[in-house]
């Protein structure tokens, strides 16, 4: 992959489905101080990618946050990682796929039937899987295409929408009263985040050292500013944006009338299908680089003798979130993924200053003042995790047992002298 196709990768593991419900829900939590949020949550994604960055360009290898976790504090803590990134990337793959039958539904009614709703999911994860198995180029390449495609009708949106802005566009830093500000930051990060996962295929990356880092930036500088403008558009051409769950179908009905707002719809359906396509070419070289590193069992690990693809690895990771979106929702995926997403977050940035101590020969890309901007991505981090419920963190906690079992297995299977 070079370093545009990574560009692509990282919008395409952020821009899910998302954008297209949350200008309403930021809306209701800050009000008309909704825009300045997301660049405050951009803020703080930033330092916490910045860290990345630096982390990333020592390796070579794919794994992203948990092969960083298990060179830095060892294997138990990298089966943290793992577990936590492996967990958000089924639930956020499953939950997606579920909303595209969702939005499918405005096109044919019967989508959301029991038998078509499961013909739709085998399908759809099908289809990635079929491409996938045939080669990380060509899914990079279908990637690229859906990442496109689904900017365009955002784009669309947003430079029509600018010229129907009212001239009484709220825009303030003031707070309401009832004001939910950690929620409408939580939200927010749920929103940028997911550019972990264009780390977890740096393998088959030509030149990750470098390119990793300038993916990362340029796709936050794209996506900052589409959120931005969007949220503006909202604001700006609905009389009231917290009347409606699909904000931005019911702007484009304003300035665009039904045929904006069913473009609006079909945009849902590709982004979708996009950040699936994005998922199927990450997710599964996350359980690849586990068993390279004896951490899972050997057949994660197995290649295709023709198309030299983790094939394993795909097909365990398709069975599995075409089970989960048959049966699970995304509203508790989406608060889980933010909360594994925070514990992964500050596990990578922290191993930024061990590699300082530990390879500074081998640093391509350097921050000036490291302790502080680890210390932010901390402090971050820590805000927001406060911030968290009871049945969030109970969920994070059987994954780390689970994944504590998993370093029991694994230490058995080194100690054992009949494994080769």
């Amino acid at each position: 992959m070079g370093r545009w196709t990574l560009v692509a990768l990282v919008i395409n593991s952020i821009i899910g489905s998302g954008i297209f419900g949350l200008p309403s829900e930021v809306i209701r939590m800050v009000g008309s101080a909704s825009p300045f949020f997301y660049l405050l949550a951009a803020a703080g994604i930033g330092v916490i990618m910045a860290c990345f960055a630096e982390v990333a360009s020592q390796f070579r290898d794919a794994g992203g946050p948990y092969l960083y976790a298990r060179a830095a504090f060892g294997p138990l803590l990298g089966l943290q990682t793992a577990w936590l990134a492996w967990l958000v990337r089924l639930t956020s793959a499953a939950a997606n796929a579920n909303l595209f039958v969702i939005y499918l539904t405005e096109f044919w009614a019967g989508a959301g039937q029991p038998g078509p709703r499961v013909a739709v999911l085998t399908a759809l994860l099908g289809f990635w899987m079929g491409v996938n198995l045939r080669g990380v180029r060509s899914a990079a390449r279908v990637s690229n295409i859906f990442t496109v495609a689904k900017l365009l009708p955002l784009a669309v949106f947003v430079g029509v929408g600018l010229f129907f802005l009212r001239g009484e566009t709220p825009v303030g830093l003031q707070l309401p009263a009832e004001a939910n500000w950690p929620r409408a930051l939580l939200a927010l990060v749920f929103a940028y985040g997911g550019f972990e996962a264009a780390l977890l295929p740096m393998g088959e990356a030509r030149q990750p050292e470098r390119d990793a880092p300038f993916a990362l930036f340029t796709a936050l500088a794209v996506v900052t500013l589409l959120y931005v403008l969007i949220q503006l558009v909202v604001m700006g051409t609905l009389p009231d944006p917290t009347a409606t769950n699909r904000p931005l179908a019911a702007a484009a009905n304003q300035f665009l009338g039904p045929a904006g707002g069913m473009l609006i719809a079909l945009g849902a359906m590709v982004s979708v299908f996009g950040y699936l396509g994005g998922q199927f070419v990450s997710a599964p070289r996350l359980t690849y680089a586990l068993a390279e590193q004896g951490d899972f069992p050997a057949f994660f690990g197995q290649v295709h003798p023709r198309y030299r693809t983790p094939h394993v690895s795909i097909l365990v990771y398709t069975l599995l979130v075409w089970a989960l979106a048959i049966y699970g929702s995304f509203l508790w995926n989406a608060v889980l993924s933010a909360v594994a997403r925070l514990f992964t977050y500050g596990l990578g940035c922290a191993a930024l200053l061990v590699f300082r101590r530990r390879q500074p020969d081998r640093i391509f890309f350097r921050l000036p003042a490291a302790p502080l901007w680890v210390g932010l991505a901390l402090g971050f981090c820590t805000v927001l995790l406060l911030r968290m419920g009871r049945g969030e963190l109970l969920a994070v906690s059987l994954t780390a047992a689970v994944a504590w079992l998993n370093w029991l297995w694994a230490r058995h299977q080194i100690r054992d002298p009949r494994n080769p």
